[in-house]
């Protein structure tokens, strides 16, 4: 039966007093960048690859939230398999500054209490949003960047790795192929990468490999936002920047406020993906659950709010969950790779614009 019903009776259910006291409700969201992404620049192989991997996020942090977990293990465990999967840009699988470093960012936040936790410059903690985590609940502070987050990450026990786990042969190739484009200098091929494939023409998309094609133009950036089943909210973000970045530049992921933030009173909780410095600018995420916190619905506060990105001149989206379990994906962009699941409804994954994840 539940198979059959609308998604707006099914949101009416799940709002049920009745429905609420026998089986407690949850809902997950995700990302996995925004840009342009089409359908003609995605082999029939690759989409479905992408597909794989945002459900094995959504599952990951499902599972969590099924069993009753905090909305912060659940943003957690599913950022944290996207950091594993070399196909988004954050963790394993992230873009090289033009020093030919992975540098890694990342925020959490739990909208119960506002206490918030964030990471930038990582190049050695292999789950970053464990850090940004660590940070919140280790440490009397909000953010920490460079060597001594690392050395606070490897204080509290998260797990180190050398540079070059982070590494993958796409990536590499795409740094390389942005540096000729802009003429500037080429730096050697990171300590502990593998051995370049022989067979490697430059530049070409690698599209034997399991990694994100050559040509990829999104903000690369992975995110989630829940409402778990004692009503708490919490979103979590993670990046590894942009291609080919220069002077230790930082967006908006682990600027609480501006790529995250959760707040039970306002109401919602926030991930965004995008051109950072707009999204800095505008303060998005924050300005999101100040539109929840008057009244408006999710979706409508998340569409005035990527306007308003939009008239600056910057582009990207947003995941956003409200405190009824209710969620709204926006975007200003041809595609964003997202998902939603929840209790009583069916997990769904979508890639281009012109799909409805929330249906």
């Amino acid at each position: 039966m539940k198979s059959i019903l609308t998604a707006a009776a099914v949101l009416t259910l799940l709002a049920s007093p009745a429905l609420a006291q026998e089986a407690p409700t949850w809902s997950l969201a995700i990302h996995g960048g925004a840009g342009v992404i089409e359908r003609a620049n995605l082999s029939p192989e690759r989409d479905a690859a992408y597909r794989a991997g945002l459900q094995a996020a959504l599952d990951a942090g499902s599972a969590v939230l099924a069993q009753g977990g905090s909305a912060l293990d659940a943003v957690q465990a599913a950022v944290e398999t996207m950091e594993e999967n070399p196909l988004f840009n954050a963790g394993r699988g992230a873009v090289f500054t033009a020093a030919g470093q992975n540098e890694l960012d990342a925020a959490v936040m739990n909208g119960a209490d506002l206490t918030a936790g964030a990471v930038a410059g990582l190049t050695r903690t292999r789950h970053p949003i464990a850090a940004a985590r660590a940070v919140m609940e280790k440490s009397p502070h909000v953010m920490l960047i460079g060597e001594g987050a690392e050395t606070f990450a490897a204080s509290v026990g998260l797990e180190q790795v050398e540079p070059g786990f982070f590494f993958t042969e796409s990536r590499w190739q795409a740094l390389l192929q942005a540096l000729r484009d802009k003429n500037l200098p080429l730096p050697p091929r990171p300590e502990g990468a593998p051995p370049e494939p022989s067979t490697l023409a430059k530049p070409v998309p690698l599209a034997s490999l399991n990694q994100a094609p050559l040509d990829e133009r999104k903000f690369g950036t992975v995110g989630a936002v829940a409402l778990d089943s004692q009503g708490r909210l919490a979103a979590a973000t993670s990046t590894g920047g942009m291609t080919a970045k220069q002077w230790g530049r930082v967006g908006d992921v682990p600027v609480i406020g501006a790529g995250t933030y959760a707040s039970n009173a306002d109401g919602c909780a926030v991930s965004a993906t995008g051109s950072g410095e707009y999204f800095i600018r505008a303060t998005v995420a924050r300005d999101i659950c100040s539109r929840t916190s008057t009244g408006m619905g999710v979706q409508a506060a998340a569409d005035a709010e990527i306007a308003e990105v939009g008239a600056i001149g910057g582009s990207g989206g947003v995941i956003v969950m409200g405190q009824d379990g209710a969620v709204a994906f926006s975007m200003n962009t041809s595609g964003m790779y997202r998902g939603e699941a929840g209790s009583g409804r069916t997990s769904r994954v979508a890639i281009y614009a012109d799909e409805d994840a929330s249906r």
